[in-house]
């Protein structure tokens, strides 16, 4: 049954959410390809379909019918349509343009050059590749935006919860292990003398610059920033607010050539080059020593929230408290320290547990904290953590006493595709629909098969 349902939501959370977030990132020698279909104005290619399949795939998806996920694509580029013509939602049209050109420099960043940039992505023209990521923030923007005008006032009671689940419950999955867990995490602390360190290295590699040694060299051999530094430490196109504050503020209250001092910022300390300011947009180099904490450094964040262990076990201090005052982890710190799973529950399969963690868990019970360990962030910083289990959930058949939220979770999704499948099949008749003929065997659940492309 949960394969089926999956299938059934795919054309509301699936496609707009996963489906977009996929096609976001492009990747190199993605290839955009024939036409698959065209909905009023919209297109749906066929690398849009097989990209789709292929990834659904490694994800364990249950179907793999090219039709399925042709129909998926379709029904959203139908609510984009739609979208545009509605006229309370806003145009972001300017913002999005301003969005992709911002990505298509992040992406400029990892390589030495334009040229080898765009034969990596395979396309001929930045201006073209550039409108390729125009297109995929639209359709994300106003498939996103149409779905949540459809569905806004989507709403179970609890009989209709009851109801979902006396239906389905002898096919709902079954639950596996899972625990719910509370952090503190904090970044060690740079002593002084390290920070000097770093601050004087930075100098002399400025004084080497000045007396003749040029920034692009020696960005290539000290910089530790690994987008920038094969490309001589160069940032082109960098729109006001993308970088930290104290990057941007040093980079923008420089004179074209000058070099700033050493500053410091979130990710360790910088020299900066300004190479060139134009309207909102600037082009800058600068060169990276990451603020990478000692052994020792580790150890003093450690001792410091061991400290704090023993004052939560010691009834002193609960952890939430301990959370919101000591955290530096901006995800959780205003959340009692929880840590959300996949679904965005407090709820995490244990075999989805990181293995540092899963480690430190080893033999602990519900309301244990672990003794403070080390481990990185997702930008591969390095943390201290101490890690509280708040609950722990066996294996187990859904049911309404254990899973209620889950199931109205299930329910809720159930009422939102049904509603936007009404509202689809409303705008059928009078809406422009055309699939290649290569899809002519598909058995669509929708009546999308008003006219078919030549092959």
């Amino acid at each position: 049954m949960i394969n089926k349902l999956k299938i059934a939501f795919l054309f509301g959370i699936f496609v707009l959410l996963f489906s977009t977030q996929v096609k976001a990132q492009l990747k190199p020698g993605q290839l955009i390809d024939g036409i698959a279909a065209v909905i009023g104005d919209e297109i749906v290619l066929e690398s849009d379909v097989d990209e789709q399949m292929n990834y659904a795939k490694q994800q364990g998806a249950a179907s793999a019918d090219k039709c399925d996920f042709l129909e998926n694509l379709i029904n959203n580029k139908l609510l984009v349509y739609e979208a545009k013509k509605d006229t309370l939602i806003e145009n972001r049209s300017a913002a999005i343009k301003e969005q992709a050109n911002a990505k298509y420099n992040q992406l400029l960043s990892q390589f030495p050059d334009e040229k080898s940039m765009l034969t990596a992505y395979k396309f001929r023209t930045g201006y073209e590749m550039k409108n390729a990521i125009e297109k995929i923030d639209t359709d994300t923007y106003y498939g996103q935006a149409k779905y949540q005008r459809i569905t806004e006032k989507a709403d179970v009671t609890p009989n209709e919860v009851t109801d979902f689940y006396n239906l389905y419950k002898a096919q709902l999955p079954e639950i596996k292990d899972e625990v719910s867990l509370s952090q503190i995490m904090a970044y060690p602390k740079l002593t002084e003398a390290h920070k000097d360190e770093l601050i004087n290295k930075l100098k002399k590699i400025k004084q080497d610059i000045l007396a003749g040694e040029t920034f692009e060299s020696q960005a290539r051999i000290y910089s530790e920033d690994p987008g920038s530094a094969p490309n001589g430490g160069l940032m082109k196109n960098v729109y006001k607010g993308q970088m930290v504050k104290p990057f941007e503020a040093a980079a923008l209250n420089l004179q074209e050539g000058d070099i700033s001092d050493p500053i410091e910022s979130e990710f360790g300390f910088h020299i900066i080059q300004l190479v060139k300011k134009s309207g909102k947009a600037y082009d800058a180099r600068h060169i990276l020593l990451m603020a990478t904490p000692t052994t020792d450094e580790i150890n003093t964040a450690k001792k410091k929230l061991d400290s704090i262990r023993g004052l939560i076990l010691a009834g002193k201090l609960t952890f939430k408290d301990a959370s919101f005052k000591y955290s530096d982890d901006k995800k959780t710190k205003f959340n009692a320290g929880v840590i959300s799973g996949a679904d965005g529950s407090s709820k995490i399969e244990r075999e989805s547990v990181p293995g540092t963690i899963s480690y430190e868990l080893a033999g602990l019970n519900k309301n244990d904290i672990t003794t403070a360990f080390d481990d990185e962030d997702e930008r591969k910083r390095k943390v201290v953590k101490i890690i509280k289990i708040e609950d722990v959930i066996p294996a187990h058949q859904i049911t309404l006493e254990t899973d209620y939220d889950r199931i109205k979770q299930m329910a809720l999704n159930k009422k939102r595709n049904e509603m936007i499948e009404k509202f689809v099949n409303s705008k059928l008749p009078t809406t422009f629909i055309s699939i290649d003929g290569r899809y002519d065997s598909c058995n669509f659940k929708g009546n999308w098969k008003k006219e078919s492309l030549k092959k």
